[in-house]
């Protein structure tokens, strides 16, 4: 009985930091997001699954308004975090995104040196005051994006130089420099080999101690190892939402279950 209540206690410390509510997203006559409703827990990992085109990526571009920069889509409903709606018109893009970091399905290091790869964001949004304090800035984020030992003594050669799960960690790097709340992943480990993205997966699961961490994953085992929450996503709806062992095992819709089964996808 202990137990349970101490399993209780711990899923309770987690507050929501990402709220939608109704969420429609349409690219021109196209209706690609259809009454999407989560609430995304803090220091968690939730994955979203699906099969290709179901809507997991467009939805995970609206967290960080990314679809603001495509000319034919429009995005209606609410999506919250810390209770502030992202899309009111006081709210600018660009300091969300520095507070919503973002990985990409490709490693795309900037073409300049490790350093400034990093140094980068901090440098825009004015986060040091002097030299040594962007040194700092740089070092712990190369340290929290678990690739500092590998780099440490060649910060100024190219990032573009690095191998593909040192570049993709470089950009978790980046993405973390700017002292996120949020980060989003977009498939990060798609275009690495299984050292690289066991590698990447370790990180994303030490990351999840300080950040709400959402992935889009094509591999359901990728979700499964990595994820606290699945959401399962099919032709622009959630289908279904909650505790990944959960969905994995005994889910309730059945299109989750064909999905998982391979029965679709």
């Amino acid at each position: 009985m202990n137990d349970m209540r101490i399993v209780e206690r711990k899923v309770d410390t987690n507050e929501v930091k990402i709220a939608a509510k109704d969420v429609q997203v349409y690219y021109g006559d196209n209706h690609a997001i259809k009454d999407v409703s989560v609430e995304i827990e803090d220091k968690t990992v939730t994955a979203f699954i699906g099969p290709s085109g179901c809507g997991k990526s467009t939805f995970l571009r609206c967290i960080n308004r990314m679809n603001d920069t495509i000319d034919v889509c429009r995005v209606v409903g609410d999506i919250m975090i810390d209770g502030e709606d992202i899309y009111d018109p006081k709210v600018d893009p660009v300091q969300l995104r520095a507070k919503v970091g973002m990985v990409f399905q490709k490693p795309n290091p900037f073409p300049k040196s490790i350093y400034d790869n990093v140094a980068y964001g901090p440098k825009i949004h004015g986060l040091a005051k002097n030299k040594a304090d962007l040194d700092n800035i740089v070092e712990n984020a190369l340290r929290r994006g678990a690739i500092w030992d590998e780099v440490k003594d060649r910060l100024h050669a190219p990032g573009t130089g690095l191998s593909g799960g040192q570049q993709q960690r470089l950009c978790i790097a980046r993405a973390i420099a700017t002292e996120p709340e949020v980060l989003l992943m977009d498939e990060p480990c798609s275009a690495l080999d299984p050292i690289a993205t066991a590698q990447v997966e370790e990180l994303i699961d030490d990351l999840r101690k300080s950040y709400s961490v959402v992935i889009v994953t094509h591999s359901m085992q990728q979700a499964a190892r990595v994820s606290q929450k699945t959401a399962f996503f099919h032709l622009g709806h959630l289908v279904e939402y909650g505790e990944t062992t959960t969905i994995f095992t005994n889910p309730v819709d059945p299109r989750t279950e064909s999905y998982i089964t391979g029965r679709i996808g």
